[in-house]
């Protein structure tokens, strides 16, 4: 099922590192054409309260907002956006395996400090 969206995202609700862009570049020349992008969730739990992850995604929902990249498109939904607003996606790969999804900038929602609530891909994700 595919919606029409129009709510376009901007840099000031969510940007990509080009070593984020670059990897979610290379991850989508290896998914199914009907996949329609990259969807950035929160879900309860945590120590901030909210974890945040990525997963490719075959639909688009009415509250969806879309940040369209040259080969790929991150998809927000309304509830998530209020929760990462401002966050930027870096990949960061440590060597040896070891290579995740970073979300910078996330907004202290009490709880917890450090890394918490920063993480890779979850859900099947992407990498």
């Amino acid at each position: 099922m595919t919606a029409t969206i129009d709510a376009t995202l901007s840099d000031t609700d969510l940007s990509l590192t080009s070593a984020a862009r670059s990897k979610l570049a290379e991850l989508f020349a290896q998914v199914d054409d009907s996949v329609q992008g990259v969807r950035v969730y929160a879900v309860p739990g945590g120590c901030s309260g909210i974890s945040f992850g990525m997963t490719f995604t075959d639909q688009l929902n009415g509250n969806d907002g879309v940040r369209a990249y040259d080969a790929f498109k991150v998809i927000v939904d309304d509830n998530t956006l209020q929760y990462i607003r401002g966050v930027e996606i870096d990949f960061v790969d440590r060597g040896n395996g070891n290579a995740s999804f970073v979300f910078n900038n996330l907004p202290s929602l009490g709880g917890g400090g450090g890394g918490c609530g920063s993480g890779g891909c979850g859900g099947g994700g992407c990498g």
